[in-house]
């Protein structure tokens, strides 16, 4: 028998729901600190709604000269987006997020954590972030990719 040293698995107790099955699940190794505003992992049963990469384009196809504004915009077209899947904020279990500057996503933390919470809630999923050299649109400061499940 194969006896393992590494870290054993607990799910992080979340808000009360009335089916915790319906929801996806935050996986958080023992013993490993509690991640801010992320979760380590997650786990999900159900029908995938996956976008692409999403930027901070309005309707008209504008994007907003300031970091911020874009990101905001782009967890709004995330959210619309999901919504067409049948999915809200709830189901999310991935974002990848892709910026063009590491330093102004972090000098502006604080407000992206109260624009993140207007938009999805205090719902954190599994997140990646990666600077990129540039993105397709050379305006887009922030391009992001979601993956949501939704229980069956």
């Amino acid at each position: 028998m194969n006896k393992s040293t590494g870290p054993t698995l607990a799910v992080v107790p979340g808000a009360r729901v009335e089916n915790p099955d319906s929801h996806p699940r935050i996986l958080q190794p023992s013993g490993w600190p509690a991640p801010k505003g992320y979760a380590n992992g997650m786990a999900a049963d159900g029908r995938l709604v996956v976008t692409g990469g999403v930027i901070g384009w309005d309707r008209e196809g504008r994007l907003a000269a300031d970091f911020v504004d874009q990101v905001r915009q782009t967890l709004g077209n995330i959210s619309a987006i999901l919504a067409e899947g049948g999915a809200g904020p709830e189901h999310l279990v991935r974002l990848t997020w892709y910026v063009v500057d590491m330093e102004e996503y972090l000098s502006n933390l604080k407000i992206l954590g109260q624009v993140y919470r207007e938009t999805f809630g205090a719902h954190y999923p599994a997140m990646a972030l990666v600077q990129v050299v540039r993105l397709v649109e050379v305006a887009a400061r922030v391009e992001i990719e979601a993956t949501a499940v939704v229980p069956h």
